[in-house]
């Protein structure tokens, strides 16, 4: 299996946050996307997931007689929960189900362990193959611990292949919605990028890709309409998520969009949808119902998941009215096609520069 280029995911820092974990046994037929995982005893935890799977990290920080604690959420319900009990360092570790349809790791640590979160980056090295290196955790008295093989192949039943670049053809702005112009100012981010491709779906599709070519049509048509647009990125580099927030903020911006592609496991094609998230405010949830149904209207068949609450660091860290939609799953049936194809990219950026617009016209 040829390797990847390496994706770095940053860890999330949830403040008092309790996640509460279930306990209980879980269906047998679910299929998580978590294959194996062992944590060694040089403070490295390694994964196996289903290929493309995409991930999610946060770090909790010690509470009183809490210890720190880090998990990581992946698609697919666990077929059964369980906890084990740490050595070391490490208090306890448990693999649950906080949502139906996911599967959670946890690592407690004592609460007189020390970590930095700004040193911890879980980081993808093949499709289906990552690392979390504890940097300065005292090791002493660690014992290896993990469930599975993970030497084992993930095997996938898609053949790598597409590979997406930015369009050249100008786009027509004719049609959309008027706004005064100079008026307004919209960041608009394209998820993910350099080594981290983010989601990888059917036929090697890299959601960096799609989502950098939607965003700069996207930024073409707000342009147009005389939308300053600042982008957090206009090539496949690395930028972190703070630094995304940061250009937000300083700017002062009318509203930030952040736009990605969806992924579950690769055993699961019959998953379509679009949703599309906020983190609190009314004036968050319009810009995302905007920016929803216009997405839906150029996606037809592809289930409407909802305008959702969510707490993505980009989302939640900028101070103006803030969306980020997921365009579609690039491990689906019906969605993975489309998201492959220029012209529904093109109508992906029209949808949601009209979105955008739409919200621009309520604002006073």
């Amino acid at each position: 299996m040829a390797s990847a280029p390496s994706r770095p995911l940053i860890l999330l820092v949830v403040g008092a946050l309790q996640i509460p974990l279930v306990l209980a046994a879980l269906p047998a037929r679910a299929a998580s996307a978590l294959a194996a995982w062992a944590l060694g005893s040089d403070g490295v935890l390694q994964l196996r997931t289903s290929r493309g799977a995409r991930l999610e990290a946060f770090f909790q920080p010690a509470d009183g007689a809490q210890g720190a604690k880090v998990w990581i959420d992946f698609p697919g319900e666990l077929s059964r929960s369980r906890s084990l009990r740490g050595s070391g360092p490490v208090r306890a570790i448990r693999l649950g189900k906080p949502t139906p349809g996911s599967t959670r790791l946890v690592i407690e640590f004592k609460p007189s362990i020390s970590l930095n979160p700004n040193q911890l980056k879980l980081i993808g090295t093949s499709p289906d193959r990552w690392k979390l290196n504890f940097e300065g955790l005292p090791t002493r008295g660690l014992r290896p611990i993990g469930e599975g093989d993970l030497t084992a192949s993930t095997l996938s039943r898609w053949a790598p292949g597409i590979r997406i670049t930015p369009t050249r053809t100008p786009i027509n702005a004719s049609g959309l919605p008027n706004v005064p112009r100079g008026r307004f100012r919209v960041v608009i981010d394209p998820g993910h990028g350099g080594p981290d491709p983010g989601a990888i779906g059917i036929r090697g599709v890299r959601e960096t890709d799609v989502v950098l070519d939607v965003s700069l049509q996207v930024a073409q048509l707000l342009e147009a309409r005389g939308v300053q647009v600042i982008m957090t990125r206009t090539a496949d580099v690395d930028v972190d998520l703070p630094p995304r927030v940061a250009i937000a903020n300083r700017v002062g911006a009318t509203a930030f969009v952040s736009i990605h592609a969806n992924a579950i496991s690769m055993s699961r094609p019959q998953v379509n949808g679009i949703e599309t998230f906020y983190f609190s405010d009314s004036r968050s949830a319009r810009l995302a119902s905007h920016i929803q149904q216009q997405v839906l209207n150029v996606s037809p068949g592809s289930p409407n998941r909802g305008v959702r609450r969510g707490r993505f660091f980009v989302i939640r860290r900028t101070t103006m009215p803030s969306a980020l939609v997921e365009t579609g799953f690039l491990t689906g049936r019906l969605d993975a096609p489309r998201l492959a194809s220029a012209a529904h990219r093109r109508k992906l950026a029209l949808a949601i520069a009209t979105g955008i617009l739409n919200y621009l016209q309520g604002v006073r």
